[in-house]
């Protein structure tokens, strides 16, 4: 196959070609539904997919690189390759999609002297060596050598966030130092000043937004008439936050309008073909006067639900787009099984202060520092300290938590902080007690200018209007909880680990509903399944099929605030995202 730019038109094969392409991201999505997708986008006409590439997940530690199971971006293209999908491949470094960090890694926050997305030399380090490590494995994938591979993009809407045109041009050179040798682009917002500030000669410059096409293309259309004119991002959707009143869904007769009268210009990517889910903690969040962290599922009132459903918008956007394709379009396939499994007993608990020890190893310093000082990314953080002498009301406040903590004196809440609310809550306490903050990290900013905020205790530490010296700290990944020791008595405190099995003949995809919990996550057979909180919108947490085993699976619950009933579970064959 062969795939290039001629004036205002995609040509491939010789032949001009409109792309009709959808957003899937393989971090979101486990392997074994990727067939399944790919198959349901060449049922609604889709020729292409398009996928942004996490850093921070391949690179989770610095120096150690990882791409497999559903990080195998390799096998997820070489898929929709043999399914008969062009791929559009966006490596970042920055990708923002609400997720966590913008897919920046979080030890890079623990470097001196680093700033992010601009011509940084120790950021540059860094990306140039997670580039050298994904290019080499997608470089054998370029229409240019065979594969499926028609575009690439540098960097991403960088025209809402910076100016440094040296930090684009060293990007895009870098592609063409490493052979990445098929047409580059940028996308952007609308407004000439993004798309000045976010291009870079010899990149094509596309756009992103969800609707009004005509007006949207007006200043491309005065300043780069000559260009093929693509949506790159064409929501048909939104994202949620913890808080929100409802699930945010729009009109599938709308966005059906917006395609048809996208397709009559030009080419496009509708985002989300489908969301996925934000597996573990790796939610973004949006942060300018408020902090507004993602919730569990990415289903972005998509094409296919979260869980990879037909929906009445994939049944609006076939019927437009067969307009546009001159063959029959396959038939639909079926959607995956669901199980309602019902009701687990959670009968075993294990009290957070009990576990300290044998899920951490403590560090002393002499006051609180951030999580990524402990060198840790994701999950929680405990900081203890014992008081020097009695208090009655004193006030323990800070200067900024990131970004939610539980305050105890002894194994006795004293109550909550949050980013959000108040900073400060009032503790009595005896000489001897340990008083201990349990902070949780809820997901980096993904955009804007607050990305770089760190997490845990990022600040000073005040008692009564004192700083208070002499603290360990416990980092808490909450990665590997095999060594978690439960009993079947409950304990004292709020924050537990509550473990359960049940038993199963047929692995279908399922729904873990948490009526009796507040605020924590999940993990079921050692895979975490995200986080939940009780003030919604999400209510249910996905559990596809591939986790789940035949015979005995075990759940564990990580409750944070307490419990509100019975320690159970239900998994049940509805999701409910609000």
């Amino acid at each position: 196959m062969t795939f290039e730019i001629k004036g205002n038109q995609f040509i491939k094969d010789g032949s001009p070609v409109k792309l009709i392409s959808g957003a899937v991201h393989y971090f979101r999505n486990l392997p074994e539904t990727w067939r399944d997708i790919f198959k349901k986008m060449r049922a609604m006409g889709c020729n292409c997919v398009e996928t942004y590439c996490a850093w921070n997940m391949h690179e989770k530690q610095k120096g150690v690189f990882d791409f497999s199971g559903m990080l195998d971006i390799a096998e997820f293209i070489k898929t929709a390759q043999q399914e008969g999908l062009m791929v559009i491949v966006r490596p970042g470094p920055y990708i923002c999609a609400e997720w966590e960090f913008g897919g920046l890694p979080w030890w890079i926050q623990a470097e001196e002297d680093i700033e992010i997305r601009c011509s940084n030399p120790t950021y540059i380090k860094y990306f140039d060596r997670y580039l050298d490590e994904l290019f080499n494995r997608i470089r054998p994938l370029l229409s240019t050598n065979g594969g499926p591979i028609i575009m690439l993009q540098c960097e991403n809407e960088y025209g809402y966030y910076g100016d440094d045109k040296e930090y684009l041009a060293y990007l895009k050179e870098g592609y063409l130092r490493r052979n990445m040798n098929v047409p580059l682009f940028t996308s952007d917002g609308t407004a000439i000043a993004e798309m000045l500030d976010g291009s870079i000669d010899g990149c094509l410059i596309t756009l992103n937004f969800g609707s009004d096409v005509e007006n949207r293309f007006k200043d491309h259309d005065t300043y780069y008439p000559d260009m093929p004119k693509m949506c790159m991002e064409m929501w048909d959707g939104w994202f949620d936050a913890w808080g929100d009143e409802y699930h945010h869904t729009t009109s599938a007769e709308d966005y059906a309008k917006t395609v048809g009268d996208m397709l009559e210009r030009g080419s496009l990517n509708m985002y989300m073909f489908i969301g996925g889910t934000n597996f573990g903690f790796m939610n973004g969040a949006n942060h300018t006067d408020k902090f507004l962290p993602d919730v569990t599922s990415y289903d972005y009132d998509s094409l296919l639900t979260e869980c990879g459903d037909i929906t009445p918008k994939y049944l609006a956007i076939r019927e437009v787009v067969q307009k546009y394709v001159s063959e029959p379009l396959p038939a639909i396939p079926e959607n995956r099984k669901k199980a309602a499994y019902g009701r687990v007993e959670l009968t075993e608990f294990g009290g957070i202060f009990d576990n300290l020890n044998n899920l951490s190893s403590k560090v002393f310093s002499n006051v609180p520092l951030c999580m990524e000082k402990y060198g840790i990314g994701y999950g929680y953080i405990a900081y203890q300290t014992t008081l020097n002498r009695d208090y009655e009301n004193a006030v323990l406040s800070f200067e900024t938590i990131g970004d939610r903590a539980q305050v105890y004196v002894n194994r006795k809440l004293a109550g909550v902080v949050y980013i959000n609310e108040s900073l400060q809550v009032n503790i009595t306490a005896k000489k001897g007690d340990v008083l201990t903050v349990l902070c949780e990290n809820m997901g980096r900013a993904n955009f804007g200018a607050k990305m770089m905020r760190k997490k845990g205790i990022a600040g000073r530490c005040l008692l009564n209007n004192k700083i208070h010296f002499n603290w360990n700290a416990y980092p808490l990944p909450m990665d590997n909880l095999e060594k978690v020791a439960y009993s079947t008595e409950m304990p004292a405190e709020s924050s537990v680990f509550f473990r359960g099995s049940f038993e199963i003949e047929i692995p279908c995809d399922t729904f873990v509903k948490l009526e009796s919990f507040k605020k924590g996550f999940v993990t079921v057979n050692g895979f975490n399944l995200g986080r939940y909180w009780e003030i919604g919108p999400q209510q249910t947490l996905y559990l596809p099929a591939s986790i789940l085993k035949k015979g005995k699976n075990e759940i564990v619950v990580f409750e944070s605030d307490g419990l509100k009933g019975e320690p159970f579970i239900e998994l049940v064959s509805e999701h409910n995202i609000g």
